[in-house]
């Protein structure tokens, strides 16, 4: 690709420790550009930067071997020493040239088609954002897993295939399914602008980072189909949970309702004060479960863990606890009130 010409779209891969996946989530990417260029109606213009953060397994070195076997498509990059998944997608944030971003794990791929998808309603539409939908991968795929719903799981909760500039609206119906993950959301890279990057050192990155994305968003398209398969592995962040992981949780949309507080059409609207808080909510129930689960004496002061966190439910959700427990009746949603109430009542009992 010349130098003097911007790629439409920058994939951007992370790599760290995963030489038994990484050739296939690249070719994924690879072998859709090269059906693309020849066909009739190519699409050009894709660059894919890979960046390898200190990989203690052969990754590096299989990193080199496909570039060598396809010459010109992958941009490698390398970190110095290991700074953690979110310093290396901001590195790749600062490298990217494309009008698009799109986030890849690398252990994760994208299937058939998706880049064409992409490029028609990007040509077609021109929305700040994309949303598409994504499909749990396990190896196996069992009955049970089916029977779940695995094989297509939503990203959005509202209307699909049509260009949506109510935002108030989009920026409602991306949180309240709570599916939060940078590799669904394909934003323009003008919405990084003014230092927007994921929180280094730090858990639930996506978490932290996307709902300030859309905030920014004015316009965004929902494709209702499972362009990613989100590998299942064993050791992930959520089967591992530990005190720092948990308050990672806890904390992390504090700052997106500080960019709220800075926005006062969407901090006005209903919609969107509910939507952040159930979302602001949801953390909270998660890190009060995680502290039930541990055995008497493993934590110094469960009191003080519980208050911190509902601390962090006060500064992250725009309505009060009372508030958002009247908005659940209003919606019928009685599991979800009557949950957010069981660990209220438990921080006041905590002993």
């Amino acid at each position: 690709m010349s130098a003097a010409v911007a790629p439409w779209l920058s994939i951007l891969v992370p790599v760290y420790n995963v030489q038994d996946y990484l050739q296939e989530c690249l070719a994924s990417v690879v072998g859709q550009l090269q059906q693309l260029q020849q066909s009739p109606n190519g699409v050009a213009g894709v660059e894919i930067l890979v960046l390898d953060d200190c990989s203690t397994d052969d990754s590096r070195a299989l990193m080199d071997q496909l570039a060598q076997r396809w010459p010109g498509r992958l941009t490698l990059m390398h970190h110095a020493v290991n700074q953690g998944l979110s310093a290396a997608r901001n590195t790749m944030i600062d490298a990217a040239r494309g009008e698009y971003l799109w986030f890849l794990d690398s252990d994760d791929r994208l299937q058939g088609g998706a880049i064409a998808a992409l490029h028609r309603i990007v040509q077609a539409n021109c929305p700040d954002m994309v949303v598409c939908d994504f499909r749990l991968w396990r190896e196996p795929m069992g009955f049970k897993h089916r029977l779940r719903g695995e094989g297509h799981r939503r990203s959005f909760a509202g209307p699909a295939r049509r260009l949506l500039i109510d935002q108030a609206a989009f920026v409602t119906d991306l949180c309240m399914p709570g599916q939060m993950h940078a590799w669904s959301k394909i934003s323009r890279r003008t919405l990084w602008r003014d230092g927007l990057r994921f929180p280094a050192g730090r858990y639930f990155e996506d978490m932290a980072t996307v709902p300030r994305l859309v905030l920014r968003a004015r316009s965004l398209w929902y494709e209702p189909a499972p362009w990613v398969d989100y590998r299942q592995r064993r050791g992930s962040i959520l089967s591992t949970l530990d005190l720092n992981k948990v308050a990672d949780l806890s904390s992390a949309l504090r700052a997106t309702r500080q960019e709220l507080d800075v926005l006062p059409v969407l901090a006005q609207d209903a919609r969107v004060c509910t939507a952040l808080s159930h979302l602001s909510a949801r953390n909270f129930i998660g890190a009060i479960r995680w502290l039930d689960t541990q055995e008497p004496g493993e934590l110094t002061d469960s009191r003080a863990l519980a208050q911190r966190f509902l601390q962090d439910f006060l500064a992250s959700a725009p309505l009060s606890p009372q508030a958002l427990v009247q908005a659940y009746g209003r919606k019928g949603w009685w599991l979800r009130r009557a949950r957010l109430q069981a660990c209220l009542r438990q921080v006041d009992g905590w002993n």
